[in-house]
């Protein structure tokens, strides 16, 4: 059985000694969904929530989160990034938003975290833009779609296609 990384010998939570390792090219692609109704969807594809222009705002969001992973989320390094591309896939028939983030660095530590970070925030964005016209929106399917790099080597999630 393989050991959790953020662990010491005795259990303790710390932060993962990555001096040793190699930089590398890497890549993460992370996916949120959030489900609205149809009055709501339209709502945001024709910008006419009051609190101005979700997508964009959203998508600014993500972004500035991804930056900020290491201050949210305790055991993840600082880095330098060098790209976030969040996209949106509207689908008509769902009502449903989704949100592909992409992170890339050349570094000794991973991006995932940094994807799904501006994913998540993304999601909780337009939640928060929208919650005043629909009470009952949903955000889900929070996961890494695919990752490239490092010392574990790639990863692809089977409902990824790309």
């Amino acid at each position: 059985m393989d050991k959790f990384s953020h662990l010491d010998e005795n259990g303790r939570a710390r932060m993962v000694d990555v001096s040793k390792k190699k930089e590398t090219d890497r890549l993460a692609i992370a996916t949120a969904k959030v489900f609205l109704n149809e009055k709501t969807y339209t709502m945001v594809q024709n910008s006419e929530i009051e609190k101005g222009d979700v997508l964009t705002v959203a998508k600014v969001a993500g972004i500035m989160a991804a930056k900020n992973t290491a201050n949210m989320i305790p055991m993840c390094h600082p880095i330098n990034l060098t790209s976030i591309e969040i996209d949106f896939v509207m689908d008509d028939k769902t009502h449903t938003i989704e949100i592909r983030t992409s992170a890339k660095l050349n570094a000794k530590t991973g991006v995932e975290m940094e994807a799904l970070t501006g994913a998540s925030v993304a999601a909780l964005t337009i939640y928060d833009m929208c919650k005043a016209v629909q009470k009952d929106i949903e955000i889900g399917e929070i996961k890494l779609l695919r990752k490239t790099g490092g010392k574990s080597g790639d990863y692809k999630n089977e409902s990824y296609i790309g």
